[in-house]
């Protein structure tokens, strides 16, 4: 990849992580939050929204040449997040507090600042990981709903 697109690439993956886990300060703390766990809240789709943006930064790294085990890795961070954002309320605090798209920044910047150069990951191995992550996604978003209205006909009917 060029350097010049290299770099854009880069910077872009920056702005969008900032703007995911960062971009507003909590009034009277140091701690800062981001929209995710903002449209989190959304029962069922907002999670799954955001999954598919966090899934769009394992892309990107994939083409900056990352390794299948930091591919792996990165898809772990957004499981893990996927996993723990279904449980209510308490999601919502872990979401707040694991950040994985920084997580998966700092992979992909801690790649980039190695001078020797790792095995690069295939199309099918990418392909694989965004399959598998987004029908966990998708099933867990399924199960939420389920459980909303489930819950929902138990009260009122």
């Amino acid at each position: 990849m060029q350097t010049q697109h290299r770099e854009s690439t880069i910077a872009r993956l920056r702005s969008l992580t900032h703007l995911l886990d960062n971009a507003l300060p909590i009034p009277g703390t140091k701690y800062r939050i981001g929209i995710d766990p903002l449209i989190g809240l959304l029962p069922g789709g907002g999670d799954v929204a955001m999954s598919l943006v966090s899934v769009y930064i394992v892309v990107e790294a994939a083409r900056l040449g990352l390794s299948r085990a930091s591919l792996a890795r990165m898809m772990w961070n957004l499981i893990l997040d996927a996993l723990l954002g279904v449980i209510p309320m308490a999601g919502d605090f872990v979401d707040l507090a694991w950040k994985a798209n920084s997580k998966n920044l700092a992979l992909i910047e801690a790649h980039l600042a190695q001078s020797r150069q790792q095995e690069k990951a295939d199309y099918l191995f990418v392909g694989l990981l965004v399959v598998v992550f987004l029908s966990i996604v998708l099933a867990l978003g399924g199960l939420t709903i389920f459980l909303i209205g489930s819950i929902w006909n138990a009260i009122f009917r």
